[in-house]
């Protein structure tokens, strides 16, 4: 099926992103928190977030967090990682809008529901790849920081 689209059409989308959680160490006698706990309560965190800030440009539908938390080994802490997975279903006015979710650091799928097709314009694909540019300038100067501070 093969879908024209105006200026004024949307983009509906799955967007799947997954939280981590690492093992904090505990204080004096009492132990830490497992990290599958720490994953699910960052997980919580964020959805609150998305259900009470607003994001320009996109409308949450459904927020899905029925996947179960996961674990892996993290070698970069030499310790034990949870992930806990959240399934965003959203409605945004264009693909810039859904840049601040792709860029993010727990993003790991993403699925256009609908329009079968698009077509940008020479300004459309002009403003996207300014966008990116921006997110992953963002996005680096972040890990810097993070990094840099430990």
């Amino acid at each position: 099926m093969n879908v024209e689209l105006s200026e004024n059409s949307e983009l509906k989308v799955k967007i799947r992103l997954d939280f981590k959680g690492q093992a904090r160490p505990g204080r004096f006698l009492f132990g830490g928190k497992p990290v599958d706990k720490v994953a699910e309560e960052i997980r919580e965190q964020q959805v609150a977030l998305f259900r009470n800030v607003p994001v320009q440009g996109v409308h949450i539908e459904d927020i899905e967090m029925s996947a179960d938390v996961y674990t892996v080994w993290d070698e970069l802490n030499n310790s034990e990682a949870a992930f806990a997975p959240v399934l965003l279903t959203v409605t945004a006015e264009n693909m810039v809008d859904l840049l601040s979710f792709v860029a993010r650091e727990e993003f790991r799928k993403i699925e256009v529901i609908e329009p079968v097709h698009q077509y940008l314009t020479k300004y459309d694909m002009e403003r996207l790849m300014f966008k990116m540019h921006e997110e992953f300038r963002n996005y680096s100067n972040r890990m810097e920081r993070k990094y840099s501070s430990r």
